[in-house]
């Protein structure tokens, strides 16, 4: 449940010092808010970066086991071309 810092009624902060002391707790409130968002956003950029270096590095593993296996059977394909068969022949 979120915490309001300013009155619903805003006839309640008829006095101008009440009202900026008011608004100055909710800036702070808003500020330590956006601290914490932009800290998960980094957490949460750093964690795509990291899955994202392992997805390519198993791409490349696959990539040279396929291109090694191909080269063992004597296939007439390349790399790529055994990439993009082993890709067309996969179920959607």
């Amino acid at each position: 449940m979120e915490r309001r810092v300013l009155p619903i009624d805003p006839e309640e902060h008829a006095d101008p010092a009440a009202a900026s002391v008011s608004l100055a707790a909710e800036a702070a409130l808003l500020e330590t808010r956006l601290l914490i968002l932009q800290e998960a956003l980094d957490t949460v950029d750093a964690r795509i970066n990291a899955v994202s270096d392992a997805l390519c590095r198993l791409r490349r593993s696959a990539c040279s086991a396929d291109g090694a296996d191909h080269a063992e059977h004597g296939s007439a394909f390349g790399r790529d071309e055994a990439v993009s068969h082993r890709h067309d022949a996969r179920p959607e």
